[in-house]
């Protein structure tokens, strides 16, 4: 743990030292963020964070655990040079960039799966944490026990479909991204991404 825990300090601080070295006002109307001075906020799973070279904290002034700081870092290290607007809802294997087994398979059992089995005959608590998280419910033509949206970045959105399971057959959940999303993140990221949600709803 604490040989993980420098592993983790010292990207952290390298993070930090590339963070400092960016033109906020540059980069702020492609990823939809606020910018003062040489800090920047924005809103990560509908919690807000400032972002400088020093760090990144919450309102509170604590840093956030490991995969919302390499999330937000990430996001803002690999802001594309031009914005990107496509709003399709595409699976994580859709990703042109996403073809390594090992990232699959890892977002399929930490998130997809980790859903279905966590939240199986316990729909009102699902809908009750994606609440918390600031989800909202997401009109599909076609019909699930329940569809929720969630803004994980300005330009990340993740949606949530989770049908429960019945004597026939077992709960089954699916997150979806929107096509642009792999234009402004990179594959262990997105998949990061949807660890955090499924972690964060089995928190609430």
């Amino acid at each position: 743990m604490f040989q993980d825990s420098e592993i983790f300090e010292k990207h952290y601080n390298d993070y930090c030292d590339q963070i400092a070295k960016i033109n906020f006002k540059v980069i702020k109307d492609r990823l939809g963020i606020r910018h003062y001075g040489d800090r920047m906020l924005l809103s990560f799973f509908n919690r807000e964070y400032v972002v400088s070279g020093n760090g990144i904290e919450d309102l509170s002034g604590n840093r956030p655990e490991y995969m919302p700081c390499v999330i937000i870092a990430k996001y803002i290290l690999l802001c594309p040079d031009q914005s990107y607007h496509d709003t399709e809802w595409v699976s994580f294997k859709d990703f042109k960039r996403t073809s390594h087994f090992t990232n699959t398979n890892f977002f399929k059992s930490d998130t997809e799966l980790a859903i279905a089995k966590h939240f199986s005959g316990r729909l009102d608590e699902l809908s009750k944490a994606g609440k918390e998280l600031g989800g909202i419910h997401h009109e599909m033509k076609i019909t699930y026990d329940l569809s929720m949206q969630f803004n994980a970045l300005p330009r990340i959105s993740l949606l949530l479909l989770f049908n429960d399971g019945d004597e026939e057959f077992p709960a089954q959940s699916t997150i979806l991204f929107q096509k642009h999303a792999e234009f402004y993140l990179d594959p262990e990221s997105l998949a990061m991404s949807g660890a955090f949600l499924a972690k964060s709803l089995k928190r609430c």
